[in-house]
């Protein structure tokens, strides 16, 4: 299977969950894990940390984050997310240039995407996105 991209939503979502019953998203990105196929977004982690968190679950949530390997942020990646978004725009599709970069990230790994954001289900056919 692909590598997998994680959208802040299931990120939060998945947290939440490790105390309680695991769901269907959450045992596929635990395998994901397990099998170090998960990639981190730069904009994910920036959001992840601006949390409301303790000094504790701060530096448990970073060492996590830093164990994972990170999508590209070059110069042309960041070209290919503004090609993204003015291909979308051109369709009638308004897109964030955060979930922009998170959907580029899973495009440019050939990878899916985990995520609870709706927009991202709009991008399966104008982007070829695959979400998981």
């Amino acid at each position: 299977m692909n590598v997998v991209v994680v959208d802040t939503s299931s990120w939060i979502s998945y947290f939440a969950a490790k105390s309680n019953e695991a769901g269907k998203g959450q045992k596929a990105l635990d395998e994901a894990l397990r099998e170090g196929r998960v990639f981190l977004s730069p904009v994910v982690a920036a959001e992840l940390m601006s949390g409301f968190l303790t000094k504790t679950k701060r530096e448990r949530l970073a060492d996590f984050l830093r164990d994972l390997p990170l999508c590209d942020a070059s110069v042309e990646h960041w070209l290919r997310v503004g090609a993204l978004r003015s291909r979308l725009a051109r369709k009638g599709l308004t897109i964030s240039t955060p979930d922009a970069h998170v959907a580029q990230c899973a495009l440019d790994l050939d990878g899916y995407l985990l995520s609870e954001d709706k927009i991202f289900r709009r991008l399966i056919r104008p982007c070829g996105l695959h979400l998981l």
